[in-house]
């Protein structure tokens, strides 16, 4: 007799099984339904290695836990952001307030009037009463950065 016949061992031609996991994962659904607790108050236990919820008790995924750490810092840099948008206005205004009470403040002294700071001529109250001449802000600045001749 040759002896028992070959057996195909089946791990040689793949896995057979079928992970259910892995297409509820890829369609958006957990093992887990969703609660209502927002699991706001985290424990990390370093000796069990473990991430739980202290309001509901239940063990809370770690990458739910990291989601909720990271949100915690975008909330954050998205305040100081607005913050430092609001600073930029707020000194964009001062500026131009500064220039007007630099200004009033020359106007005032009785011996004195301000200068051009181009051509070096006076500016005097009644030459700007009726109105003043004006010109696109960002033209001024062209014009200011081109070398002159």
């Amino acid at each position: 007799m040759a002896g028992p016949p070959i057996e195909p061992q089946e791990y040689l031609y793949g896995p057979t099984v079928v992970q259910i996991e892995d297409l509820r994962v890829a369609r958006g659904l957990t093992r887990r339904p969703l609660s209502s607790c927002r699991h706001r108050q985290l424990v990390y236990d370093d000796k069990e290695r473990r991430v739980w919820c202290q309001d509901c008790e239940q063990e809370v995924e770690s990458f739910d836990a990291f989601l909720s750490v990271v949100g915690v810092f975008q909330r954050a840099k998205a305040e100081i952001d607005r913050r430092r948008r609001e600073l930029e206005e707020v000194e964009k205004f001062r500026i131009v307030s500064r220039a007007a009470k630099a200004m009033d403040a020359a106007w005032r002294k009785r011996d004195t009037a301000p200068l051009c700071p181009h051509c070096m001529t006076a500016i005097l109250p009644e030459d700007v009463a009726k109105g003043v001449a004006e010109c696109s802000r960002s033209l001024a600045q062209a014009r200011r950065k081109k070398p002159t001749k």
